[in-house]
């Protein structure tokens, strides 16, 4: 299992599911943030098309190239949804953001092979680890 620092660095591609344009949200910010330190950033938002350059699908399935990291801004009750597309995409890493947790639901995930982090904030352990 990778440290969180070794999947940041190796990382390339990163999908922002619940990326919002609404003032003072964080999945909105940290995808900018993400953006602006090289890394390919989409959005999986089901009633946006873009946000600030950065292209937004309405499901994980519908993006087309391979995901490094599914960067979850959803409630934790969200996460079971979430799951079977993460489990049709097969990223390397899961990340629900800071306060997101939900042991039960990633079961399927880790099972398949992907490294989960849970309750962790992506741009904090960014920052932590340069």
């Amino acid at each position: 299992m990778k440290t969180t620092c070794e999947i940041l660095k190796d990382a390339k591609t990163i999908a922002v599911v619940g990326i919002s344009n609404k003032p003072g949200r964080d999945s909105g910010r940290i995808a900018l943030f993400l953006k602006d330190r090289g890394y390919n950033v989409i959005g999986v938002n089901p009633i946006q098309k873009d946000f600030e350059g950065i292209k937004i699908y309405q499901r994980l399935t519908d993006i087309e190239q391979d995901i490094d990291i599914v960067d979850v801004f959803r409630n934790s009750n969200a996460i079971p949804d979430l799951i079977p597309d993460v489990l049709l995409k097969k990223p390397k890493v899961l990340w629900l953001q800071l306060g997101i947790r939900n042991d039960d639901a990633v079961k399927p995930a880790e099972e398949e092979g992907i490294q989960v982090i849970q309750d962790k904030c992506i741009a904090i352990e960014y920052n932590f680890c340069r």
